[in-house]
Order: structure tokens, then sequence, then C-alpha cells
């Protein structure tokens, strides 16, 4: 089954479902990936996150029925997975512009966003760069973090108990800066290992390398681990053998990575991906970084197999 047709009854599961409970294990059974990778592909894929084309379309519903019908709000608003009929009312007017109350008395101006369907877009607009490694097993040692696929914080692993509520992996690189758990982690990273370039930085991401709770997905800031790594303290994670398809930056300054790294994503989800001989092994990538103090340069390593 290709990536679109996946997409596209995982999405025919959550129109489905928009008037109950979205059940994330469900979801990631329909996509054959985890719940999270779902998540990414679809953000990176339509620019919008799952969590808000869910709102959305509820809001839109719920508009519809709001004209259509006598329905009470506060029915309404427990029908669409609203606590109360306040904050049901809050997000309605939020989205629409006016109250429940003000669009059912009519003549007011209102949104709707229709159900997205997936195809393949050619745009040939930019050539690609990627290459095809294979890479025994290896190792990883840091950070961990497990975060909410709906963007609120779960606490994080950081070294000295100092583990705050971070709503992202971002957030957890800016606080891991801040209080020298960054340095400390390059410190002890040691050597880096011979199947990487010389030339890396010490210090990179790996994301959902673990099945963790529906939810959520685990990231770790992490170092490769060599012989002379001193991993005491750290979280350790074992990166099978893999094929890897890497996709490269091009050099950037270091305030633009989270734009970079968006991007390198989006194109792998939205161009690469659809139409390649290849599917993804499981949702695991890695963020290999390199460069100086003024420019970066990151590559993107998804585990990938080839098509049956």
């Amino acid at each position: 089954m290709d990536l679109l047709t996946r997409m596209s009854l995982a999405l025919a599961y959550v129109e489905d479902n928009l008037t109950g409970e979205i059940d994330q294990e469900a979801l990631a059974r329909i996509a054959c990936c985890s719940s999270y990778n779902f998540y990414r592909m679809f953000s990176f894929i339509t620019d919008i996150s799952l969590t808000e084309y869910i709102r959305r379309r509820r809001l839109t519903l719920a508009a519809i029925e709001l004209q259509s019908s006598n329905v009470k709000v506060i029915d309404l608003a427990l029908k669409y997975g609203y606590d109360s009929p306040v904050s049901f009312s809050r997000a309605f007017q939020t989205l629409h512009g006016v109250t429940p109350t003000e669009a059912r008395a009519g003549s007011v101006t209102l949104k709707a966003y229709p159900r997205i369907s997936f195809q393949i877009s050619i745009k040939g607009e930019k050539e690609m760069d990627y290459r095809i490694e294979s890479k025994e097993a290896f190792q990883v040692f840091g950070y961990e973090g497990i975060f909410k696929t709906d963007g609120s914080g779960l606490k994080a692993d950081i070294l000295h108990d100092n583990a705050v509520h971070q709503s992202n992996p971002h957030e957890m690189w800016n606080q891991n800066h801040a209080n020298g758990a960054y340095e400390k982690l390059a410190a002890d990273a040691g050597d880096l290992p011979p199947f990487v370039s010389p030339d890396l930085c010490r210090i990179h991401g790996v994301c959902d390398y673990k099945q963790t709770q529906p939810g959520t997905f685990v990231y770790m800031q992490c170092a490769f681990r060599s012989k002379n790594s001193r991993i005491d303290g750290y979280t350790v994670t074992d990166i099978p053998a893999y094929t890897w398809v890497i996709f490269p930056s091009k050099k950037f300054k270091w305030g633009k990575v989270v734009e970079v790294v968006d991007n390198l994503n989006k194109r792998f989800y939205s161009e690469w991906l659809p139409t390649a001989e290849y599917e993804q092994a499981n949702g695991i990538n890695l963020e290999v970084y390199s460069g100086d103090s003024d420019m970066g340069y990151v590559e993107l390593w998804y585990a990938v197999k080839k098509k049956v």
C-alpha cells in the first residue's frame, strides 16, 4: 500500500470520528506508522497540524449543524469534544469571528474548511540532493524527552535534575544551551565513530526511535557513542542496522536551523517519499549537524526499505 493511500485511509478514519474519540493507536495501525510519524507527515504535506485540522473540521461541521437544526449549544459542544459551552463558544468565535448565538441568528459570514484529499503534485521547481547509505547498528546517548503530538509539554530527561516542561524538542535545545547541559554532553561525546564524517559536530538529534504512549513521541539530543565516550547519567539507545536516505542542506545561519530542518522534512514527505521506490522502515530519523559558530549544516537521515 503506497504512502498516499495510507494517508487517505488514515484521514478517512479521522473524518469518521470527528464527533467521537480519535484513537491514536487505531490511527497508527491504519497509517502503518507511529501516530507521531503520521502527525509529522500530515503537517509537512498539508502545512497544517493534524490537531488544528481536526479543530477546524469539527467547528466547520458544528457551524453547519447550528444553522440547520435546533440543537442546543451545550449538546453541540459535547458532540464535538468540548468540555463546556463556554470553551466551545470561545473556540467557535476564534475560528468564525462570531458567537454560536450570532451564527444561529443568520446573516453572518462563517468559515468552512473542507476535507483534505491527498494526491501527488509534480512541482519540479528545485532539484533534491540525496544519497542512500547502509550502516551497521550503532548507539547514541544523551538527553531524552517525551513530547505530546499536540505540542503540550511533558517532562524531559535532563541531567542535573533540572528538567522543565517543554512543548517541543527545539525548547530542549534552547534549555540545554542555557543551562550548560549541551556543553557537558559535547565534552562527554568523545571521538566520532568511523562511519560518520570527522567534520561533524558532537551533538545531534534522533526522533521516534522507540514506541511511546499514544499521542506522544520521543526525541533525544544525542551524541554518537564511541570507545572513549562517557555515558554515565545519560540515556543510551541502540539504533539498528538500516538503509538510510540522507538529505543534506545548504549552509545556513544557525538562527534559521528550525526553518531549514522543517523544509527538508517537508520536501522528503511531500515530494521524495510519495514517488520513491522506498518506504520508511519505521518513523526513526536523525538530525546530523555540522558547521562552526556562525554557519550551520544539517543532514536528515531517514530509515527506509525497498518497496515490495
